[in-house]
C-alpha cells in the first residue's frame, strides 16, 4: 500500500449493518440459557459500546467474563441470518474501491463475528479488524492508513479525532446528528447513502463538511 492510497474505515454495528434483530434474538437466547432477565429491547438501543458494558447491566461482575464468551458462542446461531444491510452500505464501500481505494472495517465487536456478517451480506471488506472501541480504534485506523473513519456513535468520532483520520459520522445509530456534531464529528451525513457523492468531492478537493 502506498501512502497516498485512500484508506477509508467504517464502524460496522448501525454504520453498515443493522444488527438489531439479530442482536435482539441473541440477548433472547442468552436469557433463556442463563436463566437472567435481559430486556433486550432496550440493549438494542444503545448499540456501540464493547458487550461487556451492557453485560454489567444484567449481571454480576464475576460473571461477565463467561456470559460473554457465552453470548458470542450463541451469537452465531441466533443473530447472523436475521441482520441487515444498512441502506447505502454496499455502495458505500464500492465508493472507495471505485476510487482506487481501500475499505476497511474497524468495530468493538468480535471479530470473526464481523466477518460472518459482512460475509453474510456480501459486504466486501479489504481488512477486518474487531475488538477496539472508541479511542482504540485509532491503533488499527493508524496501522492502515485511513484518513477517513465512518461511524455512528461519539466514541467512533473520537476514535478518528484520537487517529488524527477525518471523522465522518452517519446518524443511523443511538447518537443524533446534534451529538455527533457537539462529539466533534467533521461531517454529519443522513446515512450512508449521502456518503458516495460526500466522498466524491472530498477526493476531487471539494469541502469537507
Amino acid at each position: 500500500m502506498t501512502a497516498h492510497t485512500l484508506t477509508v474505515g467504517f464502524d460496522l454495528d448501525m454504520t453498515l449493518i443493522d444488527s438489531r434483530p439479530g442482536i435482539k434474538a441473541a440477548y433472547q437466547a442468552l436469557s433463556a440459557r442463563t436463566g437472567t432477565y435481559v430486556d433486550a429491547d432496550l440493549a438494542v438501543t444503545r448499540l456501540g459500546p464493547p458487550l461487556e458494558e451492557e453485560l454489567r447491566n444484567w449481571f454480576p461482575e464475576e460473571k461477565i467474563a463467561e456470559t460473554g464468551d457465552l453470548y458470542r458462542e450463541i451469537y452465531t446461531t441466533h443473530a447472523i441470518e436475521p441482520t441487515l444491510a444498512m441502506a447505502g452500505a454496499r455502495e458505500a464501500m464500492a465508493a472507495v474501491h471505485a476510487h482506487g481505494g481501500r475499505a476497511i472495517v474497524v468495530t468493538a465487536k468480535h471479530e470473526p463475528n464481523a466477518k460472518l456478517h459482512l460475509s453474510h451480506l456480501g459486504i466486501e471488506a479489504d481488512a477486518v479488524i474487531g475488538w477496539l472501541w472508541a479511542e482504540a480504534k485509532a491503533e488499527a485506523l493508524r496501522e492502515h492508513g485511513a484518513t477517513v473513519y465512518v461511524g455512528d456513535h461519539t466514541g467512533d468520532v473520537r476514535g478518528a479525532r484520537t487517529a488524527g483520520a477525518l471523522s465522518v459520522a452517519v446518524a443511523t445509530g443511538p447518537c443524533d446528528a446534534a451529538e455527533l456534531r457537539a462529539a466533534g464529528a467533521d461531517v454529519v451525513l443522513g446515512g450512508l447513502a449521502e456518503f458516495p457523492a460526500w466522498l466524491d468531492a472530498y477526493v476531487t478537493g471539494g469541502a469537507v463538511g
